[in-house]
C-alpha cells in the first residue's frame, strides 16, 4: 500500500491537523508494510496558481522556456505522487472558514485536465480514481453541520471533481475553546479513527 500523506498547516510544527493526519497514517500503516510519502506543504511550499503559471500550463510542451518547463515540472511531480498513492491521508485545518492556502496550491497543482479530469458528454470526469481518501479536518471552533463551514463542501467537491470519491472525514474541533474543548476533541478524533480504520 502507498500512501501520500498531505500536510496543509501553515505551521511545520505543533499543527494539530497534522498530528491528527499522523494518526491516522499510524492506524493505516500499523504492520509498517505500507510505504509512507508525506509532504509537508509548510516546510515545502508549493508556488501559487499565479499568470506566469497559467501561461506555462498553456503553452504546448514543446515550446515552453526552461523556466516554464521548470514550473509545470513542479505540479508534475504532485500529480504523480496523487497517481501513486493508493491512499491519501490529508490535514486539513480551517483558516477563516474555508481551507488553507498551501492546500488549495496543492489541489491548483493536481487538478489538470485530460490528467487528473475530463470533459466528458455531460461534464467533468474525475480521473484519479480507485483511491481511498482520509480527511483530517481541524477547526478551532465547532462548525460541522453548521452554515459557517464552508471548508467542508470545498474539499468534497474538488476531491470528487478529480475522482476521489471514497472520502472519509474526521472531525476534531474546538480547539480554541480551551483545554477541557481540546480533550474531548482530541478523544472524538480518536473514537472517529478506530470507527473508520479496522
Amino acid at each position: 500500500m502507498n500512501i501520500l500523506q498531505i500536510n496543509s498547516s501553515a505551521r511545520s510544527t505543533g499543527s494539530e491537523s497534522t498530528r491528527l493526519a499522523d494518526a491516522i497514517v499510524a492506524k493505516l500503516n500499523a504492520d509498517g508494510k505500507a510505504t509512507v510519502v508525506r509532504r509537508d506543504l509548510a516546510a515545502e511550499p508549493h508556488p501559487v496558481l499565479d499568470e506566469a503559471a497559467l501561461q506555462a500550463l498553456f503553452t504546448p510542451a514543446d515550446q515552453r522556456t526552461p523556466e516554464q518547463a521548470a514550473r509545470v515540472a513542479l505540479d508534475d511531480a504532485l500529480i504523480a505522487q496523487a497517481q501513486a498513492a493508493d491512499v491519501i491521508v490529508i490535514g486539513a485545518p480551517m483558516y477563516n472558514f474555508g481551507i488553507t492556502v498551501q492546500l488549495k496550491s496543492w489541489f491548483d497543482a493536481i487538478a489538470r485536465a485530460g490528467v487528473t479530469f475530463k470533459y466528458g458528454p455531460t461534464g467533468p470526469v474525475g480521473l484519479l480514481t480507485g483511491k481511498k481518501v482520509y480527511v483530517a479536518v481541524t477547526r478551532g471552533g465547532l462548525h460541522k453541520d453548521a452554515p459557517t463551514d464552508t471548508q467542508l463542501p470545498h474539499l468534497k467537491a474538488f476531491l470528487s471533481f478529480v475522482g476521489l470519491t471514497d472520502v472519509q472525514f474526521v472531525f476534531s474541533e474546538g480547539h480554541g475553546l480551551g483545554a477541557d474543548a481540546v480533550a474531548r476533541a482530541r478523544a472524538a478524533a480518536e473514537e472517529q479513527i478506530n470507527a473508520v480504520i479496522a
